[in-house]
């Protein structure tokens, strides 16, 4: 359960100059993010290309080829927009399926969840970016690039970008799009990202950014991994006040994954919501106890769910069969993203959906 190792020594502050990275004239705009498995425009997806993040050459090629390989399954439902230089755009297409564009916005890394747009519909029910400012995880990741991307994306598509006053990710908080949050603690009231922000205050401003009126918090996890234990690897929301959540079947409390992901699965069912468990698989391609197996880090587009298979037979079979029952009516696509566990994470965090307008 263990996430992507830091790369220190490389973080760059990105937007300086501005508030937490775009300027707040526009915060009383009233917004709300759809949930996920609404109609999608287009899905939003990056190249990774940094040497210092990948230094290995041949796997980041396989890590590109993993890239490749979720656009192309999503393109086949709907559009994707991968953002990559210009430069990286001749190796990349050779990759891509004709239902995939590129678009010639630097990338240095692949988690578009984080550091990709976050879209939501302002009350004439036009677009807007609500920006969860990225910041390397706390520091921990060069952001040069990485940093800039939503404000980019704003520009090219001629929408507002609206500062929610916090620095953070988008895989950090899970949203119902009926009203309901869903956050560890550990990866927003941190003084890495919000320093000297009390909790109510962050609260208050990520349930203004997505335009939801309740909050559940749970502790997570505090510099164990560079995420500081996003939820969206471990319990995601399946539709109003219903959650599947990845667990172990014999979680050992010695691991401060396992008693940290029991305690948010404690807290989400004494709050009341319909929480189903699935399990970790037993028997993985990839032994490495940093590896990420998470059956909750799917993606759910226009008429499919993109999902991982770990090699496990049974709980890949268990894990599929929850999420056809889940989200009845769709294809459920099934792929080996086992580079991207390897450098801890999977498919939701290497997505960004545009809402259908």
């Amino acid at each position: 359960m263990k996430r992507r190792s830091f790369v220190k020594g490389g973080a760059a502050i990105g937007l300086a100059g501005f508030s937490n990275g775009i300027g707040m004239a526009d915060t009383q705009t009233k917004m709300h993010v759809p949930p996920e498995e609404d109609r999608h425009e287009l899905t939003f997806m990056q190249w990774p290309v940094n040497r210092g993040v990948h230094p290995d050459r041949i796997f980041l090629g396989m890590l590109q080829q993993t890239i490749a390989n979720i656009a192309n399954s999503i393109a086949d439902f709907e559009p994707v927009i991968l953002l990559a230089a210009k430069e990286d755009h001749a190796k990349a297409r050779k990759l891509l399926s004709a239902n995939v564009a590129l678009w010639d916005i630097p990338t240095e890394d692949l988690w578009c969840r984080d550091s990709g747009p976050l879209f939501a519909k302002q009350k004439d029910g036009k677009l807007a970016i609500s920006n969860l400012q990225f910041n390397g995880w706390g520091g921990r990741q060069i952001d040069k690039k990485d940093g800039q991307i939503a404000k980019r994306v704003a520009e090219r598509l001629g929408i507002p970008i609206i500062a929610s006053g916090l620095k953070g990710e988008a895989g950090g908080a899970e949203h119902d799009g009926h009203g309901l949050l869903m956050a560890h603690e550990s990866s927003w009231v941190n003084n890495n990202r919000n320093p000297n922000i009390s909790r109510d205050e962050v609260e208050a401003r990520l349930l203004k950014a997505y335009g939801a009126n309740r909050m559940i918090w749970s502790k997570g996890l505090y510099g164990e991994d560079i995420t500081d234990y996003h939820i969206d690897s471990l319990a995601r929301f399946t539709g109003p006040g219903r959650v599947l959540i990845n667990l172990p079947d014999q979680p050992d409390m010695r691991d401060p994954f396992h008693k940290a992901a029991v305690v948010t699965h404690d807290t989400l069912v004494a709050d009341g919501l319909d929480v189903q468990v699935i399990p970790e698989p037993n028997k993985r391609r990839v032994k490495s106890y940093d590896f990420v197996a998470s059956y909750a880090n799917y993606y759910a587009c226009n008429g499919a769910i993109i999902a991982a298979q770990f090699g496990d037979e049974k709980t890949d079979a268990i894990a599929l069969e929850a999420l056809r029952k889940h989200y009845k009516g769709r294809k459920i696509i099934a792929l080996n993203v086992d580079s991207l566990g390897e450098v801890g994470g999977g498919i939701h965090c290497a997505t960004q959906q545009m809402p259908a307008t």
